[in-house]
């Protein structure tokens, strides 16, 4: 299960990088997706740096596995969130696809790393 993890970590941190970079860097794609979701402005910022949170804890996760348990249920955290959103305006299941994707990644790793969280600091 070692090797699957690090698979998982590095594809939760690679895509939620692109799209934390996006998000702030307010690439056009996001601004409009925004937009589309009726979200503020403010909030793509914010939510960009709540990725990059959830990706420096995947990151860390590859050296102390609690750290990869946390990142990943806070990533789930952030992809249901997304979920929600589309859900609110009424998207498809094919424009929402995508974060439906890595909500199921993001809770495949946790299950996986689940019992590393209680070593994780302040637990």
């Amino acid at each position: 299960m070692q090797i699957v993890s690090i698979i998982l970590q590095s594809i939760l941190a690679l895509i939620f990088l692109m799209a934390a970079s996006g998000k702030l860097a307010g690439s056009k794609a996001q601004i409009e997706a925004f937009n589309h979701l009726r979200l503020p402005q403010w909030f793509r910022i914010v939510t960009g740096l709540t990725q990059l949170i959830g990706v420096a804890a995947v990151v860390i996760g590859f050296w102390e596995p609690s750290w990869a348990a946390a990142g990943a249920l806070w990533l789930a955290i952030i992809s249901l969130g997304g979920i929600l959103s589309h859900v609110r305006v009424k998207d498809t299941f094919k424009q929402a696809f995508m974060i439906v994707l890595l909500f199921v990644l993001s809770l495949v790793l946790f299950m996986i790393q689940n019992k590393e969280l209680a070593s994780f600091p302040g637990f």
